[in-house]
């Protein structure tokens, strides 16, 4: 009975000290300064402002075997969309489509569980802010106060990213250069800081997707969900994190669900169905990462603090 209380005792306390270390890794990760208030000048709740209706897709132009999944709000054909209207222009990643590429991303990292918003409310900042600094852009370009045209209607969150500086990812760094908005020693919210994380996230999800598409091992098992997570953010984002977040993030992988959940997610049954819609969404995924890993390093911004 002593043993069995004293097990339960050392249960206890580690369960507590996993919540207390998530509770202070989380205030590394509040919003940052800068584009946080709503009510300012041009500044946009993007929480209550609805963000620009996605254009009319249909599934048939995603791949054959990749189709609607009803009720739930990750749809791997849109995703699919998405990334590769984001290389509509050669040499270059429209940012528009790539934001809404993330959108659907983040559906993705959302159905995995509550745990999981420790990665993806990081995430869904950044994107933010990117869309935030194009709003600004174009409300200062045109003259505008605010995010409201003379009807007082929202303007889409979308708004900027059609044209000039923040279209693409080359036309927002060349900007950003030329208005000295990046600091290559301090830490900045410019748009290609942002980036630059969002570019690591991207990484992390395509290599963890990647090993969904691994064989068993010698011993017919398959890696779970949690360990190809895991053993992608050691690769793509632990670099990059201090040692506290490292730790906090291992926790968050144990939380995971099984194979068959994430089989779910893209609407197939068995691991053989699995392969060729994960091929299908890891080249589009590997096509974006590359040519934005391109132009970040034609500029030196691969390593932005």
């Amino acid at each position: 009975m002593v043993f069995l209380r004293r097990t339960m005792l050392r249960r206890c306390l580690l369960l507590s000290a996993m919540l207390a270390l998530l509770l202070f890794v989380s205030s590394f990760w509040l919003p940052q300064s800068g584009f946080r208030e709503c009510g300012g000048a041009w500044q946009p709740c993007l929480e209550i402002y609805p963000q620009t209706p996605a254009p009319p897709l249909v599934p048939d132009e995603a791949p054959p075997l990749i189709k609607e999944c009803p009720g739930q709000s990750f749809q791997a054909w849109r995703l699919l969309r998405y990334l590769k209207s984001s290389r509509a222009d050669a040499d270059d990643i429209l940012l528009e489509p790539y934001l809404q590429s993330w959108d659907q991303l983040l559906n993705f990292m959302e159905s995995l569980g509550t745990m999981v918003s420790f990665f993806s409310q990081k995430v869904k900042e950044k994107v933010v802010l990117i869309r935030e600094l194009s709003l600004k852009r174009t409300a200062e370009a045109h003259g505008k106060r605010g995010p409201s045209d003379r009807s007082g209607l929202q303007t889409p969150a979308s708004y900027g990213l059609r044209s000039g500086a923040y279209r693409s990812v080359r036309s927002m760094v060349e900007a950003e250069l030329k208005e000295g908005v990046v600091d290559f020693s301090r830490r900045t919210d410019s748009g290609c800081r942002t980036l630059l994380r969002l570019h690591r996230s991207l990484l992390w999800l395509q290599l963890m997707l990647e090993g969904l598409t691994e064989g068993p091992d010698a011993n017919g098992q398959y890696k779970t969900p949690g360990e190809l997570s895991r053993d992608a953010y050691r690769v793509a984002l632990a670099p990059h994190h201090p040692w506290v977040l490292r730790q906090a993030a291992e926790f968050v992988f144990l939380s995971l669900p099984d194979r068959g959940f994430f089989l779910q997610l893209v609407c197939v049954k068995t691991q053989r169905e699995a392969a060729p819609v994960l091929h299908a969404i890891i080249d589009a995924l590997t096509l974006v990462h590359a040519q934005t890993q391109r132009i970040l390093a034609e500029h030196g911004m691969l390593e932005l603090p």
